[in-house]
């Protein structure tokens, strides 16, 4: 499944909000991977997150696959669109 996004949050997706990303992904058994660009990582993997750089006004996609796939993309989804720190 997935679903892309726009990071609406002025200073991007940085360090604190990639650690709550990181924390809220783990929660769930599936592979899930954010996309920018040509660029993939791994959302359980803070180093990962916060490689991809990921700025304010930038869309991520969402990819989540295996058990409880549907509520994770739901679940990552929400967080980063009302991340607005």
């Amino acid at each position: 499944m997935e679903r892309t996004v726009m990071i609406k949050n002025p200073t991007g997706l940085h360090a604190r909000p990639a650690a709550m990303l990181v924390q809220k992904a783990s929660g769930f058994p599936c592979e899930i991977t954010l996309v920018k660009g040509d660029k993939k990582a791994n959302a359980k993997s803070i180093m990962n997150v916060l490689a991809l750089g990921i700025g304010a006004n930038e869309q991520v996609t969402i990819i989540t696959a295996g058990e409880q796939e549907a509520e994770a993309l739901l679940a990552i989804s929400d967080f980063l669109e009302s991340l607005a720190e």
